[in-house]
This record gives structure tokens, C-alpha cells and sequence, in this order.
């Protein structure tokens, strides 16, 4: 084993962690919705959502045969939700290609949606125990400080670079265990900011700690100003609820039900009245404003009063209406929900 690993695998064993839910057991339907969920995405956070997730599909089976609408709940406020869409289209190609066994190549986990190499590689790695290099976002800052590799990690030629350095140190034993080695080490100490490198096993030879570089190191990724977008939205309260209209499944917040949206407040309140003629526009315009990946969401939420026999189906539209604390769990994004949690709780929701 080479000295890395076997550091690694030395502090591991005193102090990694070693009691989250998805190692017990560690099978590879339980480790795949984990590193989804991970994507991105702290353990802290992500834990009590994995144990609501298993609680409600404990199997690839279930999580197959499952509507859509109840596995985005389950993933609401957990956030990047085509990673969630992914998850239940995989889940079916699992069941319908594999008959429910998961597939014991990195080849094969590849073709799974939602399904990366680094991905795939922990699957493998964490469930069978088999030599697998991973990648995730606190491997790369290990290797890319131990090895002072320069450049953003998110650049294919950094990526080429910290490939090479992870296949290297991947030991032939204890595979599993050095996978969350590494992924602890990154969480817990090679953190992106303050380091703590007193502590760090592998310190003896790290060029980052030796150049004092750990502060530049991984690169950070070239800074860019974010747009921001802003949208119109009403708030349709009726005595049946809110209207939530189905989101397109492509885009942000896909497949989630979501208060309609316009371009503009005039072509907002052309749409509403074109539905609801007898619509009465109310007091209390909400901003709302949430950031993504890519652009800034400025929403401003209208809301408008509807008479008692609104609720009907509107064709070419995906409609419920919702009232908070009582309808049917359906994906709803986190921000929208606390508006709405909020609107109700204010006295100014459909249940008042």
C-alpha cells in the first residue's frame, strides 16, 4: 500500500466517520442516493433527508415504481432537483434493464443518469469494496494541495492532472474505507477555508503546506458577475387554495409545482384574469429573492383574490391548489414553500 493510503487509512480509523447512515449497511442502492445526494451538497445537510428518503423508498423497487411528484417532495429544499429526476429515472432503468439489481461496472453505472465517473467510482468502491478512484469536490482539494496542482479544478486539463494523482494513491485494500478517508479529510480538515494542517496525516510531504499555498489552492474558479432575472408571479388564493401550476420537466426547479410566472406584471395580469375574469388584484406584493448557479432570481409575487368556485381545470395547465399543512405532498421549490408557509401563517393565505 502506498504511504498516502496508508497514512490516510491510519487517521481514518481514529478519527473518520464512520456511523453514517448510508454504511449500514453500505449497499450500493443506499451509497448511490447518498452520493446524489452529496453532489453539491454538505453531510450535515444531507442526512436527515437520507434517512426521510430510505424511510420512504428502501429500495430501488420503490423508488421505480414511485410518482415523480413524491420523490421531488421527499427532495424539496434539498435544492439542484435534476438531480432528483435523475435519481427516479435511473432508479427505472435499474429495475427495467437490470431487473433491480445494480450494475457492477463503472461502465455501466455511467450509463445511469445523473451517473458521473467520480459517481460511479464511489458506488463501486463504497458498496464492493473494489479499487476506484473518486473524485468528488473534497478529493479534489486534497490531491490538488497535496500535489500543488494549479488552475481550477473544474478545467478538463486540472481535471486530467487530479485523475492521475487519485488512480496513483488509490490503494488496492480497504478501498471503501479509503474513499471516505479521503472525503473526510477534505471535509474535516483540508477545508477550503482555514485548513487545519497541524492536524492533518498526510502534512509531511503536502507541497501546498510546504510552499504556503493552501490558502490559493485548489484555484478558484474565474470569477464572472451573475446576472440577475426578474420574474412576476401571482399568488391565486381562492377558498380551495393557492394555485400551483406543474413546471415544465426541463430547467430550474423541473417538474415542481410553483406559482405561475409572466415576463412582465402586465402580461402576469392578463394571463390571470384571461383564466379568472372576475380575479381581484389584493395589497401585499412579496419580493423574493433566490440565487442559482448561473443567475440571480428576482421574483416579485402578486397576490390576487379569487371568488369560491375558482378552482377548476384549466387546459394545457397541471394544476392544484394547495393549502399549506393539509394538500397532498407534491415537489415544491424550498423557496416558494416558505412563502407560502409564511402567507398562511401571516393570515394572508387561502386559509385564513
Amino acid at each position: 500500500m502506498n504511504t498516502f493510503a496508508a497514512r490516510l487509512l491510519a487517521w481514518f480509523d481514529h478519527h473518520g466517520r464512520q456511523d453514517l447512515p448510508w454504511q449500514h449497511p453500505r449497499t450500493p442502492y443506499r451509497v448511490w442516493v447518498s452520493e446524489i445526494m452529496l453532489q453539491q451538497t454538505r453531510v450535515e445537510t444531507v442526512v436527515p433527508y437520507f434517512l426521510r428518503f430510505m424511510q420512504q423508498f428502501p429500495d430501488v423497487q420503490s423508488l421505480a415504481a414511485a410518482p415523480q411528484d413524491a420523490v421531488l417532495h421527499q427532495w424539496s429544499g434539498l435544492g439542484y432537483y435534476a438531480r432528483a429526476r435523475n435519481l427516479h429515472r435511473a432508479a427505472q432503468q435499474v429495475v427495467a434493464e437490470h431487473g433491480g439489481v445494480f450494475p457492477a461496472t463503472r461502465a455501466e453505472l455511467e450509463a445511469l443518469p445523473g451517473v458521473g465517473r467520480s459517481t460511479a467510482a464511489a458506488i463501486i468502491a463504497q458498496a464492493q469494496d473494489v479499487p476506484e478512484a473518486i473524485l468528488d469536490g473534497n478529493a479534489k482539494r486534497v490531491l490538488a494541495r497535496h500535489a500543488a496542482i494549479h488552475g481550477w479544478p473544474g478545467s478538463p486539463a486540472v481535471q486530467r492532472e487530479l485523475w492521475v494523482e487519485a488512480e496513483a494513491r488509490t490503494p488496492a485494500t480497504r478501498c471503501a474505507d479509503y474513499t471516505q478517508a479521503i472525503m473526510d479529510l477534505g471535509a474535516l480538515l483540508c477545508t477550503r477555508s482555514r485548513p487545519d494542517c497541524t492536524a492533518c496525516p498526510v502534512r509531511a510531504d503536502c507541497r501546498a503546506a510546504r510552499e504556503g499555498l493552501t490558502a490559493t489552492l485548489p484555484s478558484p474558479r474565474p470569477r464572472r458577475a451573475l446576472p440577475t432575472r426578474t420574474r412576476w408571479a401571482a399568488c391565486l388564493r381562492a377558498p380551495e387554495g393557492i394555485a400551483l401550476i406543474q413546471r415544465q420537466q426541463d430547467g430550474i426547479w423541473g417538474g415542481l409545482y410553483s406559482l405561475p410566472e409572466a415576463e412582465s406584471p402586465r402580461a402576469l395580469e392578463d394571463w390571470v384574469l384571461s383564466q379568472w375574469p372576475s380575479a381581484a388584484p389584493a395589497a401585499g406584493e412579496h419580493g423574493l429573492q433566490h440565487g442559482f448557479s448561473h443567475y440571480r432570481l428576482d421574483l416579485r409575487i402578486r397576490p390576487f383574490d379569487l371568488p369560491a368556485g375558482a378552482c377548476g381545470i384549466m387546459e394545457g395547465e397541471r394544476v392544484i391548489w394547495y393549502k399549506p399543512g393539509t394538500s397532498r405532498a407534491v415537489g415544491i421549490p424550498a423557496p416558494i414553500q416558505r412563502y407560502l408557509h409564511h402567507d398562511k401563517d401571516s393570515g394572508n393565505g387561502s386559509n385564513r
